[in-house]
């Protein structure tokens, strides 16, 4: 009988108006990041040590690291592969829109002021390479997952790279943020 004389009064109070949300309830409740937008990022090149690529080492794949970092005030996420196209020195190269690996991204979630990046495979060739058998980066054009608007970043690192952009399997590629 005390249960439903409770029951009863509790439900006049919310129909009242009077019953409201407890504070601990409330601030539990935040919600979840949202995707990164290209004007809450910075990007570039991870330049340092051992991040650089070794253009030198032909006919042998290496590596160059592009990284971004999350400059807006609130927490952000970053799902998939990026978007690069890379603009090429020499007259014949023209622009080449990488391939994708086959890894599969994972969810990043940037704090305000963190950094996260992801790498492009490369196959460096000789110098001595027919023009019509490298390509000769000068930019990369790179698109945050998701987003139409580009950074573009001055390629740093010199060299050439066997001119397979209408392989199937090429070996410049690139994979997902957070590899």
């Amino acid at each position: 009988m005390k249960t439903t004389r409770a029951l009863v009064a509790l439900t006049a109070v919310a129909a009242a108006g009077l019953a409201t949300a407890t504070p601990a309830l409330a601030a539990s409740a935040k919600a979840a990041p949202t995707r990164c937008h290209t004007a809450d990022l910075k990007a570039g090149f991870a330049t340092g040590g051992d991040a650089a690529p070794e253009m030198d080492k032909v006919n042998s794949q290496t590596q160059a690291f592009i990284w971004f970092t999350n400059k807006s005030t609130r927490a952000c996420t970053l799902y998939g592969f990026p978007g690069v196209d890379m603009v090429g020195a020499q007259k014949t190269d023209g622009t080449w829109s990488l391939v994708r690996s086959s890894r599969k991204p994972t969810k990043i979630t940037l704090g305000k002021g963190d950094t996260t990046d992801f790498s492009v495979n490369l196959l460096p060739v000789a110098k001595s390479t027919a023009t019509k058998e490298k390509f000769v980066p000068a930019q990369f054009l790179v698109t945050p997952p998701d987003e139409t608007t580009h950074f573009t970043l001055k390629w740093p690192f010199g060299g050439q790279i066997l001119k397979q952009d209408g392989a199937t399997h090429p070996g410049t590629f690139l994979n997902p943020v957070g590899f």
